[in-house]
């Protein structure tokens, strides 16, 4: 009945809680009483731009805590589609790229300190527009999709389990300068090393190839 809460949800903010300015009329984050459906809301006119920046009905949503707070509900279904969901009502989005934007990158040596001369192992930890951290592993991979006319890199990680953050330009430049040539399943590729897991970026070019050898 009504216009649904998160169709209001760019109204400002609510009254004062505690000193504290809350988003006005979100959607309810409480589970209701026993079991109870959630409420399909259909499309929410809400669009997360490739830049990240997140809009309503047109117009970008500038409060970053407010984008966070839907950012914590997002999901994505099985057939692609991307949607926030709360205990009581979900409704889709449209996102053009990915959800997220890598904006940072932290090398770190992470080699275990209670195994005796352990091998060297680096770990790669990014942060996105949204100020998640997230260290690439093998439940949380770096793909790079190579466009085939192009060959212009479009390199992404998984912050959570369907949801990606594209690695910006500039991170992608630190990435590639950590870049280091490896056999896989029998062929030659240039990537990196995190967490002990090897992430392909592309086929190694020879000069790559040349310098690794002397």
């Amino acid at each position: 009945m009504g216009e649904s809460r998160m169709e209001r949800a760019r109204g400002g903010v609510a009254p004062r809680r505690g000193g504290v300015m809350a988003p006005a009329e979100m959607p309810s984050m409480q589970p209701g009483a026993g079991l109870r459906l959630v409420r399909d809301c259909g499309d929410y006119a809400m669009r997360i731009a490739r830049d990240g920046s997140w809009h309503y009905r047109g117009s970008p949503i500038g409060r970053k805590e407010l984008v966070c707070l839907f950012a914590s509900v997002l999901k994505r279904e099985a057939d692609g589609s991307f949607w926030l969901e709360t205990p009581v009502e979900r409704g889709r989005i449209e996102v053009e790229d990915a959800p997220f934007v890598a904006v940072e990158m932290w090398w770190r040596s992470c080699a275990d300190p209670f195994v005796p001369h352990p091998e060297p192992k680096q770990c790669l930890t990014f942060r996105t527009n949204l100020d998640e951290m997230v260290t690439a592993d093998a439940d949380h991979p770096i793909r790079v999709a190579i466009d085939p006319k192009t060959r212009e890199p479009r390199p992404y990680i998984t912050v959570r389990p369907g949801l990606e953050a594209r690695i910006n330009r500039a991170v992608f430049y630190e990435l590639v300068a950590l870049a280091e040539p490896e056999t896989v399943d029998g062929r030659r590729l240039l990537g990196v090393w995190s967490e002990g897991v090897f992430f392909p970026i592309d086929d190694a070019p020879p000069e790559r190839e040349r310098a690794a050898a002397e």
